[in-house]
């Protein structure tokens, strides 16, 4: 499974939702996930590929890590895949 495959994946199961729904262009308040959310979604992303995501749950706006849509989230997961494969 590759890294958007399952960044959907873990985003859908957060929202209750079916991955048919989550689209890369989707938001996170499209899907209806609330900052709690958002936090559990961090970090079944972070168990699921063993990274360590730049992330200030206190004030995701001010975060490293752009949480602004699906695409956003999915580009930093493979930037920080990355990095740790070296």
């Amino acid at each position: 499974m590759n890294v958007k495959d399952k960044v959907i994946e873990i985003i859908a199961e957060q929202a209750v939702l079916e991955v048919s729904d989550v689209t890369m262009e989707s938001t996170l308040d499209d899907l209806g996930i609330d900052s709690l959310g958002l936090v559990e979604s961090i970090f079944a992303i972070e168990e699921a590929f063993d990274i360590s995501i730049p992330f200030n749950a206190n004030e995701p706006n001010q975060s490293d890590f752009d949480i602004s849509s699906v695409a956003s989230i999915v580009s930093g997961i493979e930037k920080l895949v990355a990095e740790q494969a070296g």
